[in-house]
């Protein structure tokens, strides 16, 4: 397209690139421990009622003579199936016949119990302090753990759509800044939240900005470089994800209170907020937003960085006006959401883009936010499917590069589906097998997610990628939001959570036979471009062809 001319005038990857690319990581790096915080600051210790002959300390000795703690555990809580106390209910009186098996006792009928009526007990040994401890969130009120997630989520979808129409509306610079603001400013004060409604709310202000600041980063590193490198840059901006997701498993484990985690992992975002005023808007939008002048002084801006000479001489606005006339004179048609779904094409590809996003993330978000589910140490889990996702993403780049965009996809897919099916139905005893076919469907997950994102972003134009991308972030954040609420039905079926996140990855293997091939083609900038994707395909194709004729 005419912006790669521009481009290569100033550098498509230099110094500027590189260094752009590096903050971008970074602030992803601190970014996503946002999403996943409730692996930590809410997680379900052990626990058990509380019991008056047990627990009040102003009992004295006496008046239980001396029997052991095991002993009066015995006598105060019914065991479960699995000859454990159980965690929801206690005995209405003392059952000292317990503690006599081989004793008779005569008229003996099952001993009545009750709910939890005073408070609970918790085993602090893994986590000292959770929101679930304060408030209480256990028994009949566990789920409301499901609820802050799927609230968080549900942030994220308000958050890409009106977000997502401002950053197009007003640039990816500065909404960017806003949103690093606006969580830094909500998960600071999720910190000192009294009540548990506040929480929520201040969690759901949080999830509102966190998309919108992952599109904006990936859309201000793919506008500044070359087609050839911008699977590389993808890969990188999801692999410091995956490093997001190791460091908040390390911070987890040397911080066990939840407050204190909470208020660590916020205040970061203060620091990036401040340094995010030296990055550099892309030229590209504004370009097709008519901004001219702001463009050229972008580009020079650019070029000056990587060290390009004589840029002022080329790089003028005549020169600029003449590059991009024919993109300039489509992009006077203002890009709505109306207008997406009137350009055939781009209906297609935004349909299916939704579909697979939101396929994908429904079983990744189930896996990712539900650790106790696979055992004790989330703790080790939260590092491990880091690492695997890291390693993931890197091949996933590299069967981009060697296969395409959709035979990566379906060969990553397919496998993710099968994989979580097979382990729904495995026996809850064969636990190193279950947590491995977990971590490798988590990092096949991961895979499937960097393909998708660089097919995404190949397949929208620049005159709506952000509004198009909070569109399909909104759908991608559906399937984050039902992730949590889909295991509510455990209750009722065990399976059937499972079963779902099994068979999306499937369906999302087939609908994207739907999408076209995008391997080493240059960005469309306009609507227009993706409706006349045919003829740009044929072209490209006609000119490579040439270009190896000629070297042979």
């Amino acid at each position: 397209m005419a912006f790669e001319a521009l481009l290569d005038q100033v550098g498509s990857l230099g110094r500027f690139q590189i260094l752009q690319l590096a903050f971008c990581c970074i602030i992803s790096i601190l970014l996503y421990p946002h999403v996943l915080l409730e692996n930590f600051t809410a997680a379900i210790p052990g626990h058990r009622c509380w019991v008056d002959i047990l627990d009040n300390d102003t009992v004295s000795d006496n008046d239980t003579g001396t029997l052991s703690q095991d002993a009066l555990l015995r006598i105060s809580i019914p065991l479960d199936s699995n000859l454990r106390p159980q965690k929801c209910r206690r005995f209405i009186y003392p059952q000292w016949q317990l503690l006599y098996p081989n004793g008779s006792f005569s008229n003996m009928s099952e001993p009545d119990t009750e709910p939890c009526v005073d408070s609970w007990v918790y085993d602090r040994s893994f986590f000292s302090s959770t929101i679930v401890t304060d408030w209480d969130l256990v028994c009949e009120y566990e789920s409301q753990k499901s609820v802050v997630q799927s609230l968080f989520m549900a942030g994220t979808i308000v958050g890409s759509l009106i977000y997502g129409y401002l950053s197009d509306r007003f640039g990816r610079k500065i909404m960017c800044r806003l949103s690093l603001l606006q969580l830094a400013i909500s998960d600071t004060c999720v910190a000192f939240a009294p009540t548990f409604l506040i929480y929520c709310l201040l969690r759901f202000l949080a999830g509102f900005c966190v998309v919108n600041i992952t599109v904006n980063l990936f859309s201000m590193v793919l506008e500044w470089i070359s087609p050839q490198a911008q699977s590389m840059a993808v890969m990188l901006l999801l692999s410091s994800l995956s490093i997001g997701q190791m460091f908040l498993g390390g911070m987890a484990f040397a911080i066990r209170d939840w407050r204190t985690l909470q208020l660590t992992m916020s205040i970061p975002m203060f620091v990036l907020f401040l340094f995010s005023r030296w990055m550099v808007e892309s030229a590209r939008w504004l370009i097709i937003n008519n901004r001219i002048d702001e463009g050229l002084k972008e580009l020079r801006r650019v070029a000056s960085i990587n060290g390009q000479k004589n840029t002022e001489e080329i790089l003028t606005i005549e020169f600029l006006r003449s590059t991009m006339q024919k993109d300039l004179d489509r992009a006077q048609i203002k890009a709505s959401i109306w207008s997406l779904f009137r350009a055939p094409k781009l209906r297609m590809r935004l349909i299916c883009l939704s579909f697979v996003m939101l396929a994908s993330n429904l079983p990744f978000f189930g896996l990712i936010l539900n650790l106790q589910h696979l055992g004790r140490n989330v703790y080790l889990f939260q590092v491990l499917f880091g690492a695997v996702t890291f390693i993931g993403r890197f091949f996933a780049v590299w069967i981009l590069n060697n296969v395409g965009r959709r035979p990566s996809q379906m060969l990553f897919l397919f496998p993710v589906g099968l994989s979580i099916l097979v382990n729904t139905f495995l026996d809850q005893e064969m636990q190193t097998l279950r947590v491995a076919l977990a971590t490798l469907g988590t990092g096949a997950l991961s895979a499937a997610i960097t393909s998708t994102t660089v097919h995404q972003n190949e397949l929208i134009p620049t005159k709506c990628r952000s509004i198009v991308g909070g569109f399909v972030s909104m759908f991608s954040m559906s399937g984050a939001v039902l992730a949590p609420l889909l295991m509510t039905l455990v209750r009722y079926s065990p399976h059937l959570p499972w079963i779902t996140y099994g068979v999306f990855p499937i369906l999302a293997g087939l609908v994207v036979l739907c999408l076209p091939e995008t391997r080493n083609l240059p960005l469309s900038n306009t609507i227009q471009d993706v409706e006349n994707d045919r003829k740009r395909t044929r072209k490209v194709k006609q000119e490579d062809t040439c270009v190896n004729v000629t070297k042979f």
